[in-house]
């Protein structure tokens, strides 16, 4: 997504709460450095069930259980209904082994729930969940706008970023450009 209006509005990523709940799983020092929009058109199918970010962090045990490192928060910029292809979560999946989270998925003991939201709802998430978009029967586009948050020690290449234009960087505070880790253009 763009750093420009209407796509970026800063209060997305400096929200007081949203940061207080995230800085109260993982640290104080957390950064933000993705964020996109994911958008469920009329006629979309399921997504195929996955994680995001499935990189583990130790290659030799992906199933080992760590404290939180990365977390995603999401809102709808419209709300979001049951008809117009919700996020669907599959609730605890983040702490069990992918395979044996799948096949518990899969098996039907653990059931994907629907999450609608309301304007000015937030879902935080963690990204190991398993979840997929779901179908829009609608006419309106459903647009989920994510935010990825880690500890500031945490660093991937996972997804492509776009340069934060200086313009927007020197109108951030000291306090909201330590939260974001985006590389900043020339202009």
């Amino acid at each position: 997504m763009p750093f420009e209006p209407p796509c970026f509005i800063p209060e997305f990523f400096f929200d007081n709460v949203v940061l207080n709940i995230v800085r109260g799983v993982m640290d104080d020092r957390v950064v933000t450095d993705q964020w996109g929009c994911d958008v469920s058109l009329r006629g979309s199918d399921h997504q195929g069930i996955h994680v995001d970010y499935q990189r583990p962090l130790f290659a030799e045990t992906p199933d080992l259980s760590l404290p939180v490192y990365v977390l995603v928060v999401s809102f709808g910029l419209v709300r979001i209904t049951l008809e117009n292809g919700p996020i669907e979560i599959a609730p605890g999946t983040h702490r069990m082994p992918r395979k044996e989270a799948l096949r518990a998925v899969e098996a039907g003991e653990i059931a994907m729930q629907a999450v609608p939201l309301e304007i000015g709802d937030v879902l935080i998430r963690h990204p190991w969940a398993l979840h997929r978009g779901s179908p829009n029967s609608t006419d309106t586009p459903r647009a989920l706008a994510s935010i990825r948050y880690v500890r500031r020690w945490y660093a991937d290449n996972s997804r492509d970023v776009d340069l934060l234009p200086r313009a927007v960087w020197e109108s951030l505070t000291s306090e909201q450009q330590r939260v974001m880790r985006f590389p900043v253009g020339d202009r």
